[in-house]
């Protein structure tokens, strides 16, 4: 079984993929499918982290509270990013900036809970435990809005509603969005 930490990391390798491939395409094609993944990829890592990880930490961390507002409200910024990325064209010239801008701000939560969040709640979980916060992390994910919604709430149980109403459009206009051939949500492909 893998612990939570493992999981939030392999979802971060996922996303740094995404974002360098979309640097590297070289078709407005290929950069819109890769601009789909990474939207897809981060809109759910992000709620599922909401919802299931920074609630742990106010259970389980002393100052688990400040840690997780301080996430709330990075994840908050980098959402309001994501929001105007993924209603960009590939051919707009705001798209590269955009993303490089969005990716300077996730990098940056990323290092930090890499380095100090996970490993202090980890510290505190038992193995049990964290193994079943990752199934509880990966099932919230397959539940949660495949798009940006900066303005909805993020905190449960008022994310947790919004989210439920708002999975269900995004999924279906994903079906009409292009993603990388080997990885379509609709093919089943995503993990």
């Amino acid at each position: 079984m893998t612990r939570i930490s493992e999981s939030i990391k392999q979802d971060h390798r996922e996303l740094e993929n995404a974002y360098n491939k979309i640097k590297s395409a070289t078709t407005a094609d290929e950069k819109t499918r890769w601009q789909n993944q990474f939207t897809w990829e981060l809109a759910r890592h992000s709620i599922g982290e909401e919802l299931v990880v920074y609630p742990a930490m106010e259970k389980y961390l002393t100052e688990g509270k400040t840690m997780a507002e301080k996430d709330r409200g990075q994840h908050q910024t980098v959402k309001e990013q994501l929001y105007k990325f993924q209603g960009l064209k590939a051919d707009d010239k705001e798209f590269m900036p955009t993303l490089q801008s969005l990716w300077t701000e996730l990098s940056e939560h990323i290092k930090d809970e890499e380095n100090h969040d996970l490993p202090a709640l980890e510290k505190k979980l038992q193995e049990i435990d964290s193994e079943d916060l990752t199934t509880s992390f990966e099932r919230t994910k397959m539940f949660t809005p495949t798009r940006s919604h900066p303005s909805a709430p993020d905190k449960p149980p008022y994310e947790t509603v919004v989210g439920l109403m708002s999975a269900p459009i995004d999924r279906l206009a994903d079906l009409f969005r292009k993603f990388p051939k080997d990885s379509s949500p609709a093919s089943g492909g995503m993990t």
